[in-house]
């Protein structure tokens, strides 16, 4: 029997997870310093609850685009390039960081700057998200997808959790300093994605009118019961119990520990993803995937309740460590199921649906962290969510049975053309 090829043995694939990384950490240290920043400046005229709520409102302001854009762009990363599609919004990233770079260089910072920025981070990551994660499964041969689809989450996901407490511990150290590896890194995924060479992508479908193709994407969707349970799962879950937004206000008025500290915090939960990702790197996920996700959310929950309660330092990194460790369990078997359960002609689309869906779990909820935070405090916001976790996978588990008794990643069936949803047929 022929050997697979490991993806990361394809310089196409090589590149491109090395772009995605840099590109992720860099994104995501941007939006702690932004957070840090809008926190900072609204500190000085406002009370702590004001100041939430416009942490809340920084995430709502990149929900917005995204969520309009949704039936746009899944469409675009089936008909379009994908290479170029992530090509341009990784240069629009690049100057935006540039110029709060610049503005941060000259003391001209203000809050509308800061949410015209987040707005601009919105637009990009609606196109590049569903381009990304269409793109790796047209790099490697089809036996070496499942590992090229792993391998492409723990990417992502380990550069969403790692790249805050980056962020955090530069702007510790100079705040011109974080602006400037920000802007170098997206730098470097730009480079990095014109290393790829011209790579296979399913025709668009022509004989479809563009409003047909994009509910095909939704109605799949919404037939494929294990798909949308994931999907959804990860929605509530993290949308009720995601802290991250919250970090600055734990870090300057519960727990003391400054601009420092904060990085330690978002440290955390890059501790736990790195450590988690790294394991499965070694130790692939094979058997009762489905029940694992469900154990990884309640864990997550439980870890998010002990960080909202504490008033221990150590105590809180200690359950934020926890917390990315589950919250990578979680993401490693959805994308998974996601990506494995979806032909390739559909994957742009799906990929839009699930983007939007873990957009709302994390931009949308940091506005319900901040409004939640603004009515009970920032405590009571925290320990909420992490109670309204463990409940929504408790309900889930019922509803959606088809995910627990998910006991491998393969389909239950080869994924063959056909009549419906846009020539696919589950």
């Amino acid at each position: 029997m022929e050997q697979t090829v490991h993806p990361l043995r394809i310089a196409n694939f090589r590149a491109y997870w090395l772009s995605r990384f840099a590109g992720t950490i860099a994104i995501s240290a941007q939006a702690i310093i932004i957070g840090w920043q809008v926190y900072g400046l609204a500190r000085q005229t406002m009370a702590v609850e004001q100041a939430a709520f416009l942490l809340g409102m920084i995430g709502l302001v990149q929900f917005v685009p995204l969520f309009l854009l949704t039936p746009v762009v899944g469409l675009v990363a089936d008909s379009v390039d994908r290479r170029w599609i992530v090509r341009g919004t990784t240069a629009l990233l690049c100057t935006v960081a540039a110029t709060l770079g610049y503005l941060t260089y000259t003391d001209a910072l203000t809050l509308p700057a800061l949410f015209g920025a987040a707005v601009l981070v919105g637009v990009a990551r609606a196109f590049s998200g569903p381009a990304y994660s269409a793109l790796a499964p047209n790099l490697v041969p089809k036996e070496s997808l499942p590992t090229a689809i792993a391998i492409s989450s723990i990417a992502w996901q380990t550069g969403t959790i790692v790249g805050p407490s980056v962020g955090g511990f530069l702007y510790g150290l100079h705040p011109d300093l974080a602006y400037a590896i920000v802007s170098g890194m997206l730098l470097l995924a730009l480079g990095l994605m014109f290393l790829i060479g011209r790579v296979p992508q399913p025709p668009a479908q022509r004989d479809r009118r563009p409003m047909q193709r994009i509910l095909d994407g939704f109605q799949y969707v919404r037939q494929n019961r294990l798909v949308l349970a994931a999907i959804t799962l990860d929605l509530f879950a993290v949308m009720l119990a995601g802290a991250t937004a919250l970090l600055p206000i734990y870090a300057r008025d519960i727990l003391h520990v400054g601009a420092t500290g904060l990085g330690f915090l978002a440290a955390g939960m890059g501790i736990g993803a790195a450590s988690t990702a790294l394991w499965f790197s070694f130790n692939p996920m094979k058997h009762n995937v489905g029940v694992k996700m469900l154990i990884a959310v309640v864990v997550f929950g439980a870890a998010i309740l002990t960080f909202g309660v504490s008033r221990s330092f150590w105590l809180s990194l200690v359950a934020l460590i926890i917390a990315g460790g589950a919250d990578m369990v979680s993401v490693y078997v959805r994308t998974s199921l996601i990506q494995l359960h979806t032909p390739d002609a559909m994957r742009g689309r799906v990929s839009a649906v699930s983007q939007l869906t873990i957009s709302a779990s994390n931009e949308l909820g940091e506005a319900e962290s901040g409004f939640l935070a603004s009515l009970l405090g920032p405590v009571g916001a925290v320990v909420a969510g992490g109670v309204g976790a463990i409940a929504i996978t408790l309900v889930w588990a019922r509803l959606f049975p088809e995910l627990k008794n998910a006991r491998t990643f393969d389909p239950p069936e080869a994924l063959e053309p056909g009549p419906q949803n846009g020539g696919i047929q589950p």
